[in-house]
C-alpha cells in the first residue's frame, strides 16, 4: 500500500509540474531579464557594486525591462512546453531576443541623435543579450533533462538500436528521448554505408551492419528500429532476420509522407509487417504499353472490392481510363473502395455497380450500359475448406459466373479479358481449385471462336488478402494465441498484393489470347516459419509466450501447392517474372456441352453428380481429405473395369 501511495504522490507531482501555468514562465522569464540587466551593470561597472550608477543606468534598465516584457508577450516565448524543449523551442527564443535586440539598437539610436549620446550603453546591451540567451535556453535545457531523468527512474529503460545514420536515423532517437510512457536508451546506430562506421552522432556510436549481430550478442537490447529513407529489400530482409535470431522486436520508422507536419512521432513508429520479410523487388512494368492499352478506355473490374480487385482498380488509375467500373456484390466494401478512390487518389472516373456475376440479367445490364473495352475478372469464391463444404455455390460463381462475364464481353465487343485464376488449378485436390481451373478451360475455348482476347493469370496466395493465413495469424496473436498451422510440413507460394495485381496488368499487355501466364512465385515458403516468424515480429517468445498448434489437413487441402500441371511445359516471355504455360486446347463446342452438364447437376441439387462431372471434365482432380474421394474409387473402378472389357 505504500508503495501505491508513493506512485500516486509521484503522479501527482507530475500532473502538477505537467500543468504549470504560462503565466509562471512569464514571471520565470521576466526575473532572467532583471537579473541579466543586472549583470550588465555589474560587468560594465567591473563588479564594484559601489560605483554603480544606479540612477544613469535604471531608466536604461526600465527601457530595456519594457521592450523585454513586450517581445515576450508577442513571441509567446512561455508558450512552450518545457519538458519537451526542443529546437523550434530555442529558435524561438533566439529570435525573440535578437528581434527585442533590434528594437533597442534603434531606440537607442533614436535617443542618440535627439541628444548626441548613447542613452543605453552599447556593452550593457550586449552583455545582457548574451545573458539571458544563455539563462533562458539553459533553464528549459535543465527543467527538461531533469523531468526525463525524473520520468527515466520511474519507467522500464528499453536499449535500442537505430539502423540509419541519415536524417531518418536523427529523427528516430529524437522520438525515442521525447518518448513519455517508455525511456529508451540508444545503444548504437548502424548503417549500411560502411564509410559512416566509427563516427559518433549525437554521442552514439556509428557502426557496420555487419556488426549487427555482434552488438544484438554483447548488449541487452530490446528493440532495433529501421530508420533508412532507401533501404535495399535484400538488406532488410537480412537485417530482420537477424533480429529474429536474437527475438529483438523490429520496428520501423515510416516514410516522411506519413509524418505530422514534418516530425516524427514515437506513435509513427510501427512494427515491421511479416510481407516486408517475403516480398522482393520493384516490378518492372511496360509503363507505355499499358497506358496506350487503357488511356481513355473503358475498364470493367469485377470483384473490384476485393482484395486483389481493389489493387487492380487503384493501379489502373495511373493510366488514366476514361472510366472504371467497379462491380462486386459486396456493399460495405465497395462503398469504402468508391471513397478511398475519391478522397485519397482523386480518381472520379468511377461508376459503381452492385451486382452478383451469377446473375446473367445483371451481367449483362452491365456491359449493354458501359460497353467496356477492357475486363478483369477477379470475381470468385477462393476458400478452399467452404467451397469443400459448398461446392454448388462455387460453382455457379467460378465457372457458370466466370462464363457469364466471357460471354457478354464477346457479345459487346470488349477488346481483352483478363481472368484472375490461382495455382490450386493445377492438379487440383480441392473443388474451388477444380473450378478454376474449368473456368480457364471455358474462357481459352471461347478465345478460339471470338475476337476477343482471353488471358488467364495464374498465381499463388497473396499475404493479406481476405481468406489469406496472415491476417488469421494476425488475429490469433492479438487474442494471444495460440497460432494454428494445419501440417507441420504445409508450404505455399506466396506474393504481395501490388506485387500480384502489378504482373496481372503486365500480363494483359503481353497476351494476344488463349494464353495461360504463370507469375515467378519465388521460393514456397513453410507455413510453421510464417507463423513462427510473425510471432516473434509480434514482440512474443515461441514457447514461453505464445504457442503453434497443428490441427491437421482441412478437407480438400494439400501439403504442397504445383505450379504447372505435370503435363505442361512454360515459355519465356519479354518479362523475366512471367512465363506462358503450353497447355491442353479444348474444342469449344466439346466445352458447352461440359458447361451443360455442370448447369444440370446444380438445378438438379446434386452435389455428387456436380462433382462427378468436374473429375470428368479435369480428369487430374483427385480429392484429398475429403468426402469426394469415394468419387475417384469410384471412376477408378470403373475406368479398371473398361480397360478389362476392352482386353476380354
Amino acid at each position: 500500500m505504500a508503495f501505491v501511495a508513493e506512485r500516486i504522490n509521484r503522479m501527482d507531482v507530475m500532473k502538477k509540474f505537467s500543468y504549470t501555468p504560462r503565466w509562471i514562465i512569464f514571471l520565470i522569464d521576466i526575473v532572467f531579464c532583471i537579473c541579466a540587466a543586472c549583470l550588465a551593470s555589474l560587468v560594465l561597472f567591473d563588479f564594484q557594486i559601489n560605483s554603480v550608477s544606479w540612477g544613469k543606468l535604471l531608466p536604461a534598465i526600465l527601457i530595456v525591462l519594457g521592450v523585454r516584457l513586450v517581445s515576450f508577450f508577442a513571441g509567446k516565448t512561455y508558450s512552450g512546453i518545457i519538458r519537451y524543449t526542443g529546437t523550434e523551442d530555442v529558435l524561438r527564443i533566439f529570435y525573440v531576443l535578437t528581434a527585442g535586440e533590434m528594437a533597442l539598437m534603434l531606440i537607442n539610436g533614436i535617443l542618440f541623435i535627439l541628444d548626441q549620446n548613447f542613452y543605453i550603453p552599447l556593452v550593457f546591451l550586449l552583455i545582457e543579450y548574451m545573458g539571458l540567451m544563455c539563462a533562458m535556453t539553459i533553464f528549459r535545457l535543465l527543467i527538461k533533462i531533469t523531468f526525463s531523468q525524473y520520468v527515466g527512474a520511474q519507467k522500464g529503460k528499453l536499449n535500442v538500436i537505430i539502423c540509419g545514420s541519415d536524417e531518418y536515423g536523427l529523427m528516430a532517437k529524437h522520438a525515442l528521448d521525447n518518448a513519455v510512457a517508455v525511456s529508451y536508451h540508444v545503444v548504437a546506430f548502424v548503417d549500411v554505408n560502411d564509410r559512416k562506421a566509427g563516427n559518433v552522432l549525437e554521442g552514439v556510436k556509428i557502426y557496420k551492419s555487419t556488426a549487427l549481430e555482434y552488438l544484438l550478442r554483447r548488449n541487452e537490447i530490446d528493440r532495433v528500429i529501421i530508420a533508412k529513407r532507401m533501404l535495399a529489400q535484400e538488406k532488410k530482409r537480412k537485417l530482420i532476420e537477424s533480429c529474429l535470431k536474437f527475438n529483438v522486436d523490429v520496428l520501423e520508422v515510416p516514410q516522411f509522407e506519413s509524418w505530422i507536419n514534418g516530425e516524427l512521432s514515437i506513435k509513427h513508429i510501427r512494427n515491421v509487417k511479416i510481407e516486408e520479410l517475403l516480398e522482393r523487388g520493384v516490378i518492372r512494368l511496360d509503363d507505355t504499353k499499358l497506358r496506350k492499352q487503357l488511356l481513355n478506355r473503358v475498364v470493367l473490374v469485377t470483384g473490384a472490392a476485393g482484395s486483389i480487385g481493389s489493387e487492380i482498380v487503384r493501379q489502373l488509375t495511373n493510366f488514366n481510363p476514361s472510366k472504371i467500373i467497379l462491380f462486386d456484390a459486396a456493399e460495405s466494401p465497395l462503398y469504402d473502395l468508391q471513397l478511398e478512390l475519391l478522397e485519397k487518389i482523386h480518381f472520379i472516373n468511377i461508376s459503381i455497380e452492385l451486382g452478383d456475376v451469377r446473375d446473367v440479367q445483371r451481367v449483362e445490364y452491365i456491359f449493354s450500359t458501359y460497353k467496356p473495352d477492357v475486363v478483369y475478372h477477379a470475381a470468385a469464391y477462393k476458400h478452399v475448406p467452404m467451397i469443400e463444404m459448398l461446392p454448388v455455390e462455387g460453382v455457379r460463381t467460378n465457372v457458370l459466373g466466370t462464363k457469364n462475364v466471357a460471354d457478354m464481353a464477346v457479345k459487346y465487343g470488349a477488346e481483352r479479358f483478363v481472368m484472375v485464376s490461382t495455382d490450386k488449378a493445377v492438379n487440383p485436390t480441392n473443388v474451388m481449385g477444380c473450378s478454376k481451373r474449368i473456368a480457364e478451360i471455358y474462357i481459352q475455348s471461347l478465345n478460339s471462336v471470338n475476337q476477343t482476347a482471353f488471358i488467364t493469370t495464374r498465381f499463388g496466395n497473396v499475404l493479406g488478402s481476405n481468406g489469406s493465413v496472415i491476417p488469421r495469424f494476425k488475429k490469433q496473436i492479438e487474442d494471444g494465441g495460440p497460432v494454428t498451422v494445419t501440417h507441420p510440413e504445409i508450404t505455399r507460394f506466396f506474393m504481395t498484393i501490388p506485387e500480384a495485381c502489378q504482373l496481372v496488368l503486365q500480363a494483359s499487355v503481353l497476351g494476344e489470347g488463349g494464353e495461360i501466364f504463370i507469375f515467378d512465385m519465388g521460393e514456397s515458403v513453410k507455413i510453421v516459419d510464417l507463423a513462427k516468424k510473425m510471432i516473434k515480429l509480434s514482440g512474443f517468445e515461441l514457447g514461453k509466450d505464445m504457442n503453434i498448434l497443428f490441427t491437421g489437413l482441412r478437407p480438400g487441402e494439400k501439403l504442397y501447392e504445383e505450379v504447372l500441371n505435370v503435363k505442361e511445359t512454360t515459355l519465356p516471355t519479354p518479362h523475366e517474372r512471367i512465363k506462358k504455360a503450353k497447355v491442353r486446347e479444348y474444342n469449344y463446342k466439346d466445352v458447352v456441352r461440359m458447361m451443360d452438364e455442370l448447369d444440370k447437376a446444380i438445378h438438379a441439387g446434386d452435389v455428387f453428380r456436380l462433382v462427378e462431372r468436374m473429375k470428368l471434365i479435369v480428369p487430374e482432380f483427385k480429392s484429398q481429405n475429403s468426402k469426394f474421394e469415394e468419387i475417384d474409387f469410384k471412376l477408378e473402378t470403373a475406368e479398371k473395369k473398361n480397360v478389362v472389357d476392352k482386353v476380354i
